[in-house]
């Protein structure tokens, strides 16, 4: 977990210090699409066989990766990394809380709310269109949980997640050549950064994922996810030099402390 994790935000990191060269919505695409290169030339999947479950779950995956993609590589953009990380949070969070029938994941909701209310109300001083886009990140993080956990269960190797980051570069990659084609073009040294994101932020945390989802279930996965916006807004000063107020220090923390307590909980 923690491996995926810093991966993840290194390449985020990565990402939106080219947003000068070449916007977030070209290196979305680019990471999906080398991302789904790689690993095909790695995995080399044989279609036949593959049962109509396997392929509804490996589509749906697909269109979640480039739905979260677009919509958090956009809201870093315009947020911290260390905020949008604790955006994206809220999905996960949100779904091991739903899977849980005990009284003290209300506690951890409630804390969960702190941190979002912290975030979210005018003195935060962030742009509403960035707290949307990292809402839908997190919806989208919730739903990639539980599709990636499936896909992970109804494949015994790599080739439902090939599929499904073909599927998602498929989709993403076009919109991303019309959108912003002539500034790649323009700047072709982009392409060898958008390489680099694929393998730090799509390549190594998603094959991570379904590697730990094939062990632990949904819910404890989100917790565990609770460790997301410490270390992003670590690789944000330390790569970017971004500072966060205390503010926005206080709300990453009350989700981290909703995290870790679930996890004690849980162990207890």
């Amino acid at each position: 977990m923690l491996a995926q994790i810093a991966s993840l935000q290194v390449g985020s990191a990565v990402a939106k210090d080219a947003y000068a060269a070449v916007g977030p919505t070209a290196l979305a695409g680019m990471r999906l699409c080398f991302a789904a290169v790689i690993l095909w030339l790695f995995v080399r999947p044989r279609l036949r066989g593959i049962t109509a479950a396997q392929w509804r779950s490996a589509v749906a995956l697909g269109l979640v990766l480039a739905a979260m993609n677009l919509a958090y590589f956009q809201a870093i953009s315009r947020l911290p990394i260390g905020v949008a990380a604790t955006l994206e949070l809220l999905g996960p969070l949100a779904l091991s809380i739903a899977l849980s029938r005990r009284i003290e994941h209300l506690v951890v909701a409630l804390l969960a709310l702190a941190g979002v209310l912290l975030l979210a109300t005018p003195g935060a001083s962030l742009p509403a269109a960035g707290l949307l886009l990292g809402g839908a990140a997190a919806v989208c993080r919730a739903g990639y949980v539980v599709l990636s956990g499936r896909v992970g269960r109804l494949f015994p190797d790599w080739t439902g997640l090939s599929l499904a980051l073909t599927v998602g570069a498929c989709v993403l990659t076009p919109l991303a050549a019309v959108t912003e084609g002539g500034r790649v073009a323009a700047r072709p040294s982009v392409l060898c950064t958008g390489l680099l994101v694929a393998l730090l932020s799509s390549l190594i945390p998603y094959a991570l994922d379904m590697t730990v989802l094939r062990r632990i279930d949904a819910r404890a996965f989100g917790v565990l996810l609770a460790l997301s916006p410490a270390v992003a807004a670590g690789v944000g000063f330390v790569l970017l030099g971004e500072e966060l107020t205390g503010r926005q220090l206080g709300a990453a923390a009350l989700i981290v402390a909703a995290g870790v307590w679930s996890v004690r909980r849980a162990a207890r």
